[in-house]
Formats: structure tokens, sequence, C-alpha cells
């Protein structure tokens, strides 16, 4: 799948001798996952969780999570590496940490492949949807023989 295999893994991730660069997608990469797990969060509750909530759980936990600390993470502006604040965010979404850091062989939990799976899917409704208004008068012959190819195509993308 397009978003996961948009996740790399960052080589060094967690060590103290991270480039720059290692740094910088390892932050991306955090921040990636983040936002998919809030959209999954929205898709199973309707809202999306605040910090305030987010922040609260954790402090809960004992953890802190500074307002800065939860911008910084979830825009992908500078890696935090925090074992503390990855466990709390990962029970907070319900999720293995290996996966929230995306640690090489993780798997992708079942309602975030869920999550991918409707993304894929309202794609390529807007695809079709698109195509139909565009080609205007296209016979219904021409316009099935799209929907099945786009079918096709994203039966053949690569799996999460």
């Amino acid at each position: 799948m397009a978003y996961i295999d948009a996740l790399p893994v960052a080589k060094g991730r967690g060590s103290a001798t991270m480039t720059e660069d290692e740094s910088q997608a390892a932050a991306e990469d955090l921040a990636k996952r983040l936002r998919l797990l809030m959209d999954v969060a929205v898709a199973e509750s309707g809202t999306e969780p605040t910090y305030s909530q987010i922040a609260g759980y954790l402090q809960e936990r004992g953890t802190n999570l500074s307002r800065s600390r939860w911008t910084y993470m979830v825009n992908g502006h500078r890696y935090v590496q925090d074992p503390a604040v990855f466990e709390g965010l990962a029970e907070f979404f319900d999720v293995d940490a290996a996966f929230l850091l995306g640690e090489d062989g993780a798997a992708t939990p079942e309602k975030v492949s869920a999550q991918l799976d409707l993304v894929r899917s309202m794609r390529a409704a807007k695809v079709k949807s698109y195509a139909a208004r565009t080609l205007g008068d296209i016979s219904p012959k021409a316009l099935h023989a799209i929907t099945k190819f786009l079918d096709e195509e994203m039966t053949h993308m690569p799996e999460h």
C-alpha cells in the first residue's frame, strides 16, 4: 500500500548516532504514522483526539508530553526519542509501539489496514467520478471499461 510504503524505516533509529538526514526521515515517518493514527481515531469515534486528551492520557501514566513536543512530533519537525512517550502513544492509539516507531518488520494493525483500504477505495471512486464527469458523453461501454481497469489497478497495488 502506498501509504505504508511511503513510511520508510529510518536507519539508526533510536541511536545517538543518527545523521541529520536520518533524524529528519525518522521525524517525517513518525509524523505520517501519527497522522494516520489520528485519521483512524476519527474514523472510529467521529472526532479527532485533541492534544489535551492525548497529554492527559499520558500524564495519567506518569509521562509528560508538552504541546511543543507534540507539535514537533505530529508535524515532523524534529525526531523525538522518548520511549515513554512512544509507549504511551501506542497505548492511546491501541497499536504496537513497533508500528508507531516504524520498526522493520512491524505489523500494520488491522484497523490501520482497514482505514487504508477505505481511503484507497474512496480515492478510486473519486477518480471514476472525475473521469465520468470529464469525459462527458462517453458510452456506457467505455465507462465500464475504465471502471474495470481502475478496479483491477487498485487490486494490484502493493499490499500494506
